[in-house]
């Protein structure tokens, strides 16, 4: 009759605090659709046998599992932090039998409305005499019956109230009632430091206690964390360096790491309160980020909060300069200075250090993957890019099929609307006769190469132009085709296929495919690598050419706005594919390549959009891929036209520049610039 009342009020109070708790009833004529699911039921009714059933479960089911048992009838409120700290202080090599002794009777053993602790091993010899124990019971005085069959069992005489310096109390109320007499309990140490509370005969008073003792803890870690704070900061008196004691600020949060050499030098980046400035290379003024903003108003108003106790008579006026940095030791660093006004209307200006400490780390479990799963590699390709998909294609013998890497090449053949694709009229026959050839050359069952061919409606024919060879991406402007040749081209594929969307103006090498195979998992993650442009150093001459060096600087770059290149398995694509499908409509024949040009979502661009846009329980992982490289295609136009001047990006000096390709880095750049000034003086 308690479980939806008391039962249910223990259970939210104590439940989280332990680590498993159980609630013994009789199973007889009773309802089983209790709210409450951690309920054992007893056939048996004889009240008299009920703690057996109980220790003889426990025994069967807990004994190897725990190493202390706690048994406490209903009617009570459990202070279960407080047990939790005391049984950790007492060592489970010993036979413990501890509570408060029964007081109306003259027997010695634990009363069980307070609560009886047992070790694992008395539970143990207790299973061995249990059937005594049945025999011998005398009456429904639970109490009683346990204590007898504890000292029959382990030669225990009595209840221990103490062990080893550590004492269990609970605290009888008598005629007192929690709602009208806490405010005189709470006067009395011993009440206040009670593990248990009897009898309790209203969820209110439950609440109530719980309430109260959960407020005593608080205080009491408050009152340590300051404890801790005066210690650590009178350690040593100053009189051993700080890089000794190994002084943390804040207390808890570790200090950086020092960097091995200066490219580790953790940067700090200027913020106001809407945009951040220098932040990367290449973009000088950027809007901040939700998650940004967001924080440094809730630091902002912290600081003032702070402020307004420790120097009431300063009246806020301005930000004048805000820094912050990412430490992956420490967490987010911020340096902010800000301007007051003080009772005399002068300006003030104070600086505050804050740290937002990293709180929970979590592992997140990954599946099982192996470097031994097939990779679909899907290569769009317009006319004019056929030469450079005839040097993938050699490429692509070299690493997959030669070495025999379990791959199948997919070339998705992009037909302007009114192209030739009849015999060697083909605007691609060229390219699908070496196809053929390369694949009879090298047979093998592990890299096969395939084509399927898309007709572009004619709002879509692609028109070359040599500014695009200025661009990131290889569709140029026209990156919705990425979402047509991947419908299209999965239609051939399958479901269960490892899809990889590649470019053919990039270099790869085998140990690329090796981390698509362990980053790409099927439900899990998408992986979109951040390839490396390389800048067209003999062209420019403002660096050295080098395909196989290793990357710098002076070299190239981390392309993070090109997206051309994705990993994923075909059915997560299909998923988030048709979640967005009221939105951006799915290709499943040529014709229906139109119905991109009305999509809803115009934002939806690219295959990693929608992934983004669809929110399916798949991550998306990018990462920087060092033995990815672009910029090959620039070079070999540059290579062919080396007099003629340089294309201009069509997206120059616009918010969407991002999408041209850098020629330098700033210094080589600023050199240029500064020689040739130095030349014309």
């Amino acid at each position: 009759e308690n479980i939806d009342t008391l039962a249910t009020a223990f259970n939210k109070t104590a439940a989280h605090l332990v680590n498993k708790i159980k609630f013994f009833i009789h199973a007889d004529n009773v309802k089983t659709n209790f709210k409450l699911k951690n309920i054992v039921g007893f056939t048996d009714t004889r009240e008299n046998y009920r703690p057996f059933h109980v220790l003889k479960y426990i025994a069967d089911n807990y004994v190897e599992d725990y190493d202390f048992f706690y048994l406490i009838e209903d009617a009570a409120y459990l202070n279960a932090k407080t047990l939790v700290e005391q049984l950790s202080h007492i060592s489970m090599s010993f036979d413990l039998y501890m509570g408060t002794k029964i007081e109306d009777r003259e027997e010695k053993y634990c009363d069980l409305r307070a609560g009886i602790v047992f070790s694992s091993s008395i539970i143990k010899k207790i299973q061995k005499k249990l059937d005594s124990c049945v025999r011998g019971a005398d009456g429904n005085h639970h109490s009683l019956n346990i204590g007898k069959c504890v000292e029959m069992a382990a030669n225990i005489k009595e209840c221990q109230e103490s062990f080893q310096g550590v004492t269990i109390s609970s605290y009888s109320l008598s005629n007192h009632k929690i709602y009208r007499d806490l405010h005189q309990l709470r006067k009395d140490p011993f009440f206040n430091t009670s593990t248990s509370i009897f009898p309790v005969t209203t969820t209110d008073d439950i609440y109530i206690l719980h309430a109260y003792f959960s407020r005593l803890h608080l205080e009491a870690v408050q009152s340590r964390i300051k404890s801790l704070e005066r210690e650590a900061q009178n350690v040593g008196n100053g009189t051993v360096a700080k890089n000794v004691l190994e002084v943390h600020w804040p207390l808890g949060v570790p200090n950086s790491v020092k960097p091995a050499v200066r490219h580790d030098m953790l940067v700090w980046t200027h913020l106001n309160l809407t945009h951040s400035f220098m932040g990367d290379e290449g973009v000088n003024v950027k809007p901040l980020n939700k998650i940004d903003s967001q924080n440094i108003k809730k630091i902002l108003d912290g600081i003032l909060n702070e402020v307004g106790k420790k120097y009431p008579e300063l009246i806020y006026e301005s930000l004048q300069s805000a820094y912050m940095k990412f430490d992956t030791v420490r967490g987010m660093d911020y340096r902010i200075h800000l301007n007051f006004r003080d009772s005399n209307g002068e300006l003030v200006l104070k600086g505050f250090e804050v740290v937002k400490p990293i709180s929970l780390i979590q592992i997140i479990p990954s599946p099982y993957v192996t470097e031994s799963t097939r990779i679909a590699m899907i290569v769009p390709t317009f006319v004019h890019r056929i030469e450079e998909t005839m040097n993938f294609i050699k490429r692509y013998e070299e690493i997959c099929m030669q070495n025999k890497d379990s791959t199948t090449l997919m070339l998705v053949l992009l037909y302007n609307s009114n192209a030739s694709n009849k015999a060697e009229s083909d605007v691609f026959y060229n390219l699908k006769n070496f196809a053929i050839e390369t694949s009879k050359r090298i047979k093998t069952d592990d890299s096969r190469i395939a084509w399927v061919s898309i007709r572009l409606p004619s709002e879509y024919d692609y028109t070359y132009h040599e500014s695009d060879e200025m661009l990131s991406s290889m569709y140029a402007n026209q990156e919705i085709l990425s979402l047509a040749a991947t419908d299209l081209a999965l239609r051939k594929i399958g479901l269960e296929s490892l899809v990889l969307l590649f470019t053919n103006v990039a270099h790869f090498k085998n140990d690329f495919l090796n981390r698509v195979r362990m980053n790409t998992i099927q439900g899990f993650q998408v992986f979109s690598p951040i390839g490396f442009m390389q800048y067209p150093c003999k062209y420019t001459a403002l660096c050295n050419s080098c395909e196989n060096c290793d990357v710098s600087q002076s070299g190239g770059y981390f392309d993070r706005h090109n997206y051309d290149i994705i990993s994923f398995y075909s059915r997560d694509y299909v998923e988030a594919r048709k979640k967005l499908e009221p939105y951006v409509a799915i290709v499943r024949k040529d014709a229906d390549i139109i119905n991109l040009q009305s999509r809803q979502y115009q934002d939806v661009t690219r295959v990693i959009d929608i992934f983004i846009r669809a929110k399916t329980s798949v991550h998306l992982l990018r990462a920087v891929e060092p033995t990815l490289r672009f910029g090959i295609g620039l070079e070999k136009f540059l290579e062919g036209n080396p007099n003629g001047p340089m294309p201009k990006c069509e997206y120059q000096n616009t918010s969407i520049d991002y999408k041209c390709i850098n020629l330098a880095s700033r210094k080589q750049l600023g050199e240029a610039v500064m020689l040739i000034a130095q030349a014309n003086y």
